[in-house]
Formats: structure tokens, sequence, C-alpha cells
């Protein structure tokens, strides 16, 4: 058996819905868009306990956030317990919020209990996860990663035209320390987050064991046809954007059945906007998800193909723009080992399952370089990004315990490699 350090249940619990008042909304969920004043609050809120346990705080130039706790050896890079602070814009007060809170709790904890860790331990909030206000999910963990040029996150815009770059300044939280995996190294990277989805609360099992995440990518199709009166213009002479676009969506979803992935359009915007006008312009996103690439790349290839199709029936012009793609990603094995071993040691070797994440998070960057997995638990109702968002307080330290044993198991064996 291994050794376990026992977590404060209430103390994270009370811990994580006193950060959930920066961005508090009226039906108990949280908006707390990435740069804003509320964002600032909780960075502060952050940096602060972090200090008080004894961390040190580094800030990068893309705003991520590293609350560093020594280990005997600090020429070793840390392991990080990581994941974000930021929510979806009518969010609730789990997803993204309980990993960085009870990575905290764990610093907590190994303070306590005056325990040593071989490597320094790193509690990340990584910056604008969610995408949702600057169009790119992992943004900021996918410029540490190489993924994403910084310049080019510098200059992504939000809905009224603010930049990243300009908006990460007037908060006060663009640091000075290159914002690399090359500057800032990481022995490995654990996550913990709500499932989001029902499978682990369908089989009643506390803890899901994570294995990678499912590709994604999201495009932005715009369709163009012509404005005109509603009750001047033959029914067999309109270009009716909006009908195509109807038309399409409607495709896009039976292409994800037949392709065995899935996708969503959440957001659509027709032009004028006028009950007695034909719309002439449509913008709407799509979101594709699949836990093959290649498969993935297909169901946008049909999409591209069959948009065509469909606006040339119906008179219309379309153009499609994939803004985003992140490719499915396997963990790596000894970090799902160490998870594993700290899932049967907290619920018994039939309390957890494996699964695949069908979100996207900032793991997947870190997957391409560090050791990587992840810890999930059951989200009620498998509902996310909505303020009825809910884990139980049992749920929540239960994960918390399996991740940090994972991350003591992953620091034993960096100990038994370097030193032997």
């Amino acid at each position: 058996m291994f050794i376990l350090f026992v977590f404060n249940q209430s103390r994270l619990w009370d811990t994580l819905h006193h950060t959930a008042q920066w961005g508090a909304t009226p039906d108990g969920g949280v908006r707390r868009l990435t740069l804003t004043p509320e964002d600032k609050a909780v960075r502060e809120w952050f940096v602060q306990h972090a200090e008080e346990i004894g961390a040190a705080v580094k800030i990068d130039q893309m705003g991520n956030l590293f609350a560093i706790r020594p280990g005997r050896n600090n020429s070793m890079p840390p392991i990080g317990i990581g994941s974000h602070l930021d929510t979806q814009p009518a969010g609730g007060r789990y997803d993204g919020i309980l990993g960085v809170q009870a990575g905290i709790e764990a610093l907590k904890v190994l303070k306590e209990n005056n325990y040593e860790t071989y490597a320094p331990i790193a509690v990340i909030n990584w910056t604008n996860e969610e995408g949702a206000r600057f169009n790119t999910g992992m943004l900021s963990s996918g410029v540490w990663a190489g993924q994403i040029d910084q310049d080019y996150a510098y200059n992504h815009r939000d809905a009224d035209g603010k930049l990243f770059g300009d908006e990460l300044k007037a908060i006060g939280f663009q640091g000075s320390l290159e914002a690399s995996h090359k500057a800032n190294p990481l022995s490995a990277h654990f996550e913990y987050h709500i499932e989001q989805g029902p499978v682990l609360l369908d089989a009643k099992k506390p803890i899901g064991v994570v294995t990678g995440v499912q590709g994604m990518g999201w495009l932005i199709v715009t369709v163009t046809g012509r404005c005109q009166h509603c009750g001047t213009t033959p029914m067999d002479r309109r270009a009716d954007a909006l009908l195509a676009a109807s038309r399409m969506i409607s495709r896009v979803n039976e292409i994800a059945l037949e392709s065995g992935g899935m996708t969503t359009v959440g957001v659509i915007n027709s032009e004028p906007q006028s009950p007695g006008t034909i719309p002439g312009k449509v913008v709407f996103s799509v979101d594709f998800c699949h836990l093959d690439n290649d498969a993935m790349d297909a169901m946008v290839a049909r999409t591209r193909s069959e948009f065509a199709d469909i606006a040339k029936a119906h008179n219309n012009e379309v153009g499609i723009e994939q803004i985003w793609r992140s490719a499915a990603v396997k963990f790596h094995p000894e970090c799902i080992d160490c998870v594993t071993q700290a899932a049967i040691d907290s619920v018994g070797p039939d309390g957890y399952m494996e699964l695949p994440a069908g979100a996207g998070h900032d793991s997947v960057n870190t997957s391409y370089i560090c050791p990587t997995s992840m810890v999930f638990i059951p989200s009620q109702g498998g509902i996310s990004h909505h303020p009825s968002e809910y884990s139980t307080p049992e749920d929540c330290a239960q994960g918390a315990q399996v991740l940090l044993d994972a991350v003591l198991r992953f620091d034993k064996k960096l100990e038994a490699t370097h030193t032997h």
C-alpha cells in the first residue's frame, strides 16, 4: 500500500466555492472569461495562496502561472499539476477550476505533513484554455508546447476587437519568463478534471483513468447569398443564405453519425436580421470530434465537399476556414500506470475505469512534450459548460486524493531513475 496523505475535503470544497465569487452569476454559475477583471482577481488569489504555503510563483509571457514547491533535487524540472481558472460565458464552478484548486490543496497537504518530494511540484494555471473569449482553445499551453506561435496568440482578437496581448498587459499578468517548455520544462504533467459527460456516472465508477484525448477541430463557415425582399421575390428566384445554412447544419450532423464521430454547431449569425428580408449572409461554427485523426480529417473533407454542393444548389457561395485543429493523443503509459495504481488504492480495482477524454484539455499540448495523464471524476447528469454542473464534495476530494497519489508515485519513479 502506497502512503496516502488524507485530503481535507471541507477545505477543498470551501475554497472551490470561495473563488466562485469572481465572475459569479445569479444562477449559481461562473462567467470568468480569460484576461478580464474577474480573471485578474482569481489570479491574484492564486498567487497569494501559493506564496503563503511556500511556493514560488513564476509567470511566463503568456500569463501562465507556475506555483513551484521545491523538492530535494531542484535541478529536476517540476512535476506539473495543471488546469485552468477561466470559464465559459455561462460556465459552472468545477470545469478546470477544480483541477487548479486541488493542486493548491495538494501543496497544503504536503506542507502539513512535512513531506519533501524528490522533484519540485508545480501547480499551473494555463491561460485561455476555454477559448471562449479568444477563439482558440488551449492557447497558452499550445505556445508553451511549441504548437502555437506567440505572436499569433498575441494577435487573437475578442468579439470587441481587443487583442490578447494588450489584454494580458492590461491585467498585469504578462510575465518575463519565456513561454516555452525549453525555458520552463516539466518532468510530467497531471491534470484533474470533471468528466463533462455521463460515462462514469452511468458506470457507477467514482474515478476515471484517462488514456488520451480525442481529436477535435473548429470550422467557421460563411454562406453568402442575396438580401432580397421576402414579399416581392419569388421562391424560385431566391439565394437564401439561411436556408442553405440550415441544410448544411442538418447534413453535417449526418456526416458525424455516419463517420462515428461527433459534431455541433454552437454559433450562428445571419444578416441582416430583419423579418421581412431574405438573409444574405450566414456565419456559423462547426465543432468536430473523433478518436481517430484520419477519420476526423475525412469528416472535414466531406463537409467541405458537401457544403459546396448545397451552396450551389441554393444559388449561394460558401467559404470554410478551419481555425483550430487538435489531434487525438495517447497519454504516457507510466503516467497512466501511476493514476491507475492510485485509483486502485483509493477506490479498489472495481472502482475505476479507463476512458478517453472527449473534450480538449491543456494536457493535449503537454503530452507532446512530457509524460502526461489525467484523472476524471463524475459530472452529475453529465453536464458541464453550464451553471448546473456539479460534482459531489466526496467525489471532488477522492479525485484530488488520486491526483496527489499519482504525482507522488511518479516522483518516486523519478527518484529511483536518478539515484540508482
